[in-house]
């Protein structure tokens, strides 16, 4: 499956993107500003846990923003294990976009530019957009760009669905699936064209009256775009969420 973007769209862009966004939406009592910030034995993405984000404890975080009128727009950063110098990388996530609800089903499009620091080539720009239904959800993130970690046309693939349980645990599960372009300016060849990347399994429970909540999951790994199979992980966190007055 190819779809066609143009390779043309950029950090300013999005930038410009958000800025439109920003001056559409009028500031009410309507709209809600969040902030998150969490701590996590480790950084796995997508499913790769043989070459980890940070294979050390990360902190991780961000704000959203969102309005009535259905408009989104946030940040999100972690620190990184690597980088291109002597230096460790900083990941840096500006996205925005639009959400809505029709009946029982809930939608959503936008874009997030990534952008690395003390990381070469791996700025790169994704169109993504979900559908759910209930406790569903299936989504999708279409890369724009040739960058070090992935082509012009890559599309991740998501199913997720989360439930209340007993005794306040929430539980989570997270299925991953990869769509690859066979080649770019980065990565020369790929030995699948597609393959199961990950699956997620996730427990959640408050800490006391404290607003944290700790967070255990399991990872099950697939594979990587050259056929690697990845390893099972574990990934133990504490996660605080707060308005932002």
């Amino acid at each position: 499956m190819k779809l066609c973007f143009s390779k043309k769209l950029t950090t300013l862009g999005m930038m410009s993107v958000l800025a439109g966004v920003a001056l559409a939406v009028p500031t009410a009592a309507s709209a809600a500003l969040t902030g998150n910030l969490g701590v996590f034995s480790k950084y796995v993405l997508r499913g790769i846990t043989n070459t980890t984000e940070n294979d050390n404890t990360t902190v991780q975080g961000g704000f959203d923003y969102s309005h009535a009128s259905g408009f989104y727009a946030g940040y999100w950063g972690s620190n990184l294990g690597y980088g291109s110098g002597s230096a460790n990388g900083f990941e840096n996530d500006i996205y925005g976009g639009y959400a809505g609800q029709a009946g029982d089903v809930s939608y959503s499009v936008g874009l997030i530019q990534y952008y690395y620091m003390e990381v070469d080539d791996s700025d790169g720009l994704e169109f993504v957009g979900s559908l759910g239904y209930g406790p569903v959800k299936a989504g999708f993130k279409y890369l724009t760009k040739d960058v070090a970690w992935g082509n012009t046309g890559d599309i991740y693939w998501t199913v997720d669905y989360s439930a209340s349980l007993p005794m306040e645990f929430g539980f989570g599960a997270s299925l991953g699936y990869y769509t690859y372009e066979e080649s770019g300016d980065f990565i020369a060849s790929s030995a699948n064209d597609s393959a199961f990347r990950h699956l997620n399994l996730s427990l959640t429970h408050p800490i006391g009256a404290t607003g944290a909540n700790m967070n255990v999951t399991y990872v099950i790994g697939g594979e990587d775009r050259q056929g690697t199979e990845q390893d099972d992980a574990l990934v133990l966190g504490v996660t605080y969420g707060f308005e932002v007055k």
